[in-house]
C-alpha cells in the first residue's frame, strides 16, 4: 500500500493509530516527517476539524491523508469541552492542566451526574480535493472521577472511569485500550472502508 500521511503531531495519538492500522496492513507516516505544520482547527464540529487537518496534510504532501478529531463531552458541563478538549485550560494547555480544570469545574457534582463520553471522528482523503472523503466515528462512555489514576494513555484518561472495566482509562494497557476506545472503533471502521476502496 502507498504511504498515507497521518495529520497529527501528537505522539500518543500517532502510537495508538499506527498500532491499530498496522493490524489492517495499513502504514501511516506522521506529518511531522514531512515538516507539515499543524492545521488551524477553527471548525465548529469534530467532522469539520478532521477534514481541515486531512486536507491540509494532503495538500502539503501530495499524499492520501488520515486525520482524526476527538475530544470529551461532559454532561454536567453542557457537553463541554467538546472540540476544545485539547485547549480546554487555555493558552499553553497540557493534559495535566486540562484535567485539573475539569476536576475543579466538577467539584461537588455527584458521581451519578459526572457522566461523559469520548468522541472520535476519523477522515480519509485520497487527495486534497477528494469529493467523497471516508468519515467514521466512535464513542466511549464513562464518568469523570474525582482524582486521577493510572500512568498510561493521554488526555483525560487519568480521570475517565470505565464502569465495565472498573478502572480508569489510564490504567489500561495500549492493547486493552485499543479493543474498546472511541479511536479504535472509528479507526477499525475506517480501515475496513479503505481496504474496500483499494480492492
Amino acid at each position: 500500500m502507498n504511504t498515507i500521511v497521518l495529520a497529527s503531531a501528537n505522539a500518543g495519538k500517532v502510537r495508538e493509530i499506527n498500532k491499530l492500522l498496522s493490524s489492517h496492513g495499513i502504514e501511516v507516516v506522521p506529518q511531522t516527517e514531512f515538516d507539515v505544520p499543524e492545521a488551524v482547527e477553527d471548525g465548529l464540529t469534530f467532522v469539520e476539524n478532521a477534514l481541515k487537518k486531512a486536507r491540509h496534510a494532503a495538500k502539503l504532501t501530495g499524499l492520501p491523508a488520515i486525520a482524526d478529531d476527538s475530544g470529551i463531552e461532559v454532561d454536567a458541563l453542557d457537553k463541554r469541552p467538546g472540540i476544545y478538549s485539547a485547549r480546554y485550560s487555555g493558552e499553553g494547555a497540557t493534559d495535566a492542566k486540562n484535567n485539573e480544570k475539569m476536576l475543579a469545574e466538577l467539584k461537588g457534582v455527584a458521581e451519578e451526574n459526572r457522566t461523559a463520553r469520548y468522541w472520535c471522528v476519523m477522515v480519509y482523503l485520497e487527495n486534497e480535493n477528494d469529493p467523497t472523503p471516508i468519515i467514521t466515528q466512535g464513542t466511549l462512555e464513562g464518568r469523570i472521577m474525582t482524582v486521577p489514576l493510572g500512568e498510561g494513555g493521554f488526555g483525560y484518561d487519568p480521570i475517565f472511569w470505565l464502569p465495565e472495566q472498573q478502572c480508569a482509562a489510564a490504567e489500561l494497557s495500549l492493547e486493552e485500550k485499543n479493543k474498546i476506545s472511541h479511536r479504535a472503533i472509528a479507526l477499525n471502521a475506517l480501515a475496513e472502508k479503505i481496504k474496500k476502496l483499494k480492492e
